[in-house]
């Protein structure tokens, strides 16, 4: 069975079967790495100026928001598509559908992943997604929370899993738009 494109997985079947999951071959021929551009945490997703100044930054053509609830929830769906760049792809996974199925994408979708928490990210990397670098956008300050920038407030479990991520070789940074500079990462874990 050929790979299918990503975002044919959200309503297709092919051959009455889903295609193989990560880690398995198809056709005899180990499946292709995913072209993860950049993992973003930011909570509000997409939304104003910002997902176009990253999009162009990177040059991603799929924005896969990755969160239980949102992909759960379809009615959240159509305000985040009417947000995204013309031309982009926007899709809604769950943590778990994201791990199963991003080895699938076609070498021609070139992906920035959005999470809402460092949770989530760390459980993509566990996963087995590629992910290689992070950038810490927005994390709403909530209770328990203490803010290390003014867009983003950690407590105690989101410290936690930075440090893990960092543990596992990924690239951590700090950076609200992508013409601004970093704040220091030492932030998060002070």
């Amino acid at each position: 069975m050929s790979a299918v494109p990503i975002w044919c997985l959200t309503c297709c079947r092919v051959g009455g079967r889903r295609p193989a999951r990560m880690g398995l071959k198809q056709n005899g021929a180990a499946m292709a790495q995913p072209n993860i551009l950049l993992t973003r945490i930011d909570d509000h997703f997409i939304y104003g100026q910002d997902v176009e100044l990253w999009n162009e930054a990177v040059g991603s053509n799929l924005v896969l928001i990755v969160n239980d609830e949102i992909a759960a929830d379809s009615r959240q769906w159509a305000p985040m598509r009417v947000a995204a760049p013309e031309g982009v792809w926007t899709r809604f996974f769950s943590v778990q559908k994201t791990i199963d199925i991003i080895h699938t994408a076609a070498p021609r979708q070139l992906i920035l992943i959005m999470v809402a928490s460092p949770a989530d990210a760390l459980a993509l990397v566990k996963g087995g997604v590629p992910i290689t670098k992070i950038s810490i956008g927005h994390m709403q300050a909530g209770e328990g929370k203490h803010p290390i920038t003014p867009a983003v407030a950690v407590d105690g479990e989101d410290v936690a899993a930075f440090k893990e991520l960092q543990k596992l070789g990924i690239e951590l940074e700090i950076r609200y738009l992508p013409s601004s500079n970093p704040d220091p990462i030492g932030n998060l874990f002070n």
